[in-house]
């Protein structure tokens, strides 16, 4: 293998943890922001619902004011009714209190349909003020699990951005090592991944086979192979590629070898 692949490897290794960490912090963000939008708007609707059942009281005090009016009117008619002397007066005064009768029949009719929805609202506003309960207890319950879990993933991700630093440091010391670092950032720009393993004679990121002349190449472990001195790519995706052998002769099942992935880990710690 290459010196300085198997140090890219443990990179690409930090790089896709931070990636992650990152990932994570701003998923919690944005859960939280949709949390406290849903808390605002169940408010919003609740103060509507609220608006509303104030307005249809107003309009049952309005209509009852207005009823009471038009009864001290009948009353009045009434008396008048009593006193009257000639048939012009009594059919004027008949006729007068049964507008009266009627627009009372009617505000009584509108003032019904106000308590129907006057109901309707009530059990709107129970709902909506579960829907607040709800929308307030989530946002309570997982605004500090959220915080919570962002300051760990903070200092996570400082503590590996201080590894990927000095990893970083230590391959360019190498002869080959900014020219490994640039194409190693090249490629991760374009493919999200830099570094794929070659298994079973071919690429795991893009599953194409690979030929058998490269297939060898990378197999050949030798200290004067061509994998020995050169960064060898998928000639499908253009991702760097390593070789495991522990990983790809499940036929050696006598040896227990530990992979090249996990020397490389244990001897970044």
């Amino acid at each position: 293998m290459h010196p300085d692949l198997a140090m890219l490897v443990v990179l690409q290794t930090h790089d896709l943890e931070a990636n992650r960490l990152r990932d994570q912090m701003a998923s919690l963000t944005r859960q939280i922001a949709v949390l406290e939008t849903n808390a605002k708007a169940t408010t919003g609707q609740r103060a509507v619902i609220l608006d509303l059942i104030a307005k249809e009281e107003a309009l049952r005090r309005k209509e009852e004011l207005e009823t009471a009016d038009l009864r001290a009117k009948l009353e009045r008619n009434k008396k008048k009714l009593d006193m009257t002397t000639t048939t012009h007066q009594l059919e004027a005064l008949e006729h007068e209190a049964a507008f009266i009768r009627s627009e009372i029949t009617r505000i009584e009719d509108q003032e019904f349909e106000s308590l129907e929805r006057g109901e309707a609202l009530d059990a709107q506003l129970a709902l909506a003020n579960a829907a607040v309960d709800e929308s307030a207890a989530s946002l309570e319950r997982e605004r500090p699990r959220a915080a919570e879990t962002i300051s760990r993933d903070q200092a996570e991700l400082a503590e590996l951005e201080l590894k990927r630093l000095a990893l970083r440091a230590q391959i360019a010391q190498s002869d080959t090592g900014e020219a490994s670092l640039s194409a190693y950032d090249r490629i991760a720009h374009a493919k999200g991944t830099a570094i794929a393993e070659a298994l079973h004679q071919q690429c795991t990121a893009c599953q194409m086979m690979l030929r058998p002349q490269r297939w060898n190449d990378l197999r050949d472990n030798s200290p004067d192979s061509e994998s020995g001195h050169t960064l060898m790519s998928c000639e499908n995706c253009g991702r760097m590629l390593f070789y495991d052998p522990a990983r790809d002769s499940p036929q050696r099942k006598t040896v227990q070898s530990e992979s090249i992935a996990a020397q490389i880990v244990r001897s970044s710690i």
